[in-house]
């Protein structure tokens, strides 16, 4: 029962992550695909960890696995904030389908600090 639990784990994390993948070349510009990137890869990883720790019963891996996940929860939305404000002030294009900019005229050029 636990090796059906931890493959279906598994193959959940993994589906996630090749989602990501897909997310990277198909999204049409760097905003979307960070986006995609860091929510799908993130779950993914989580299953897996999780589908791991299920897998080998080990108080020790199991703890490590969580570990990793709070860590993973606690990095990637900061890393994907910094690295979406940084292609934001170096004025990459938002795709041309994009009609909202909530963040135009906002923001001062110099300081880079909201007006």
């Amino acid at each position: 029962m636990i090796e059906i639990i931890s493959g279906v784990l598994l193959l959940l994390g993994s589906l996630f992550i090749l989602l990501s993948a897909i997310g990277i070349l198909k999204m049409p510009d760097l905003f979307t695909r960070m986006s995609a990137t860091t929510k799908a890869s993130t779950l993914g990883i989580g299953l897996v960890l999780i589908g791991t720790a299920f897998y080998w019963e080990d108080i020790g891996i199991a703890a490590r696995a969580v570990s990793i996940i709070v860590f993973l929860l606690l990095t990637a939305p900061v890393a994907a904030h910094i690295i979406g404000r940084a292609a934001y002030f170096d004025k990459v294009n938002l795709w041309e389908k994009t009609h909202i900019d909530e963040l135009k005229g906002k923001y001062d050029e110099d300081s880079h600090f909201l007006a």
